[in-house]
């Protein structure tokens, strides 16, 4: 009975950790939305409901297609030591805006760039600063 207690206690606390992020993420999308609005655009109705669908479809995205591209552009990151990376990213948030349509609408190039650049790094300090001490302690 206590094996099964446990077994729930992390599927809960995975899936906390889980909404967690999708929420974080969401807020530093909707804040990249709020600073740039000619080149990235969040639909802001309900909520800020689609900065949350968002995350999720980047996402899931991250976990299925973006492996693959990147084994496809391996050759090319290396050449370039890694600059290339990011308009990788930048390529999921296009697909993110063709799925989404006119609710996740980017304009341009080097712009979207810089913001991906920029949704990277708040990713990661979001992580580093935010969630995992939060996470490490809430076990």
């Amino acid at each position: 009975m206590k094996t099964i207690v446990n077994k729930y206690k992390k599927d809960a606390f995975r899936f906390l950790d889980w909404m967690l992020h999708m929420i974080g993420y969401a807020l530093i999308l909707i804040c990249m939305s709020v600073l740039f609005p000619k080149s990235f655009y969040i639909n802001s109705d309900l909520f800020g409901i689609f900065g949350l669908i968002v995350a999720i479809i980047i996402y899931i995205i991250n976990q299925t297609i973006k492996p693959i591209i990147v084994l496809f552009t391996l050759p090319i990151t290396g050449l370039t030591l890694g600059i290339f990376y990011p308009f990788i990213n930048l390529l999921m948030l296009y697909l993110v805006s063709f799925i989404l349509g006119d609710n996740f609408i980017i304009h341009g190039l080097w712009i979207p760039l810089l913001i991906s650049i920029l949704i990277s790094l708040m990713n990661f300090l979001l992580e580093g600063l935010i969630l995992k001490p939060l996470l490490e302690r809430g076990k």
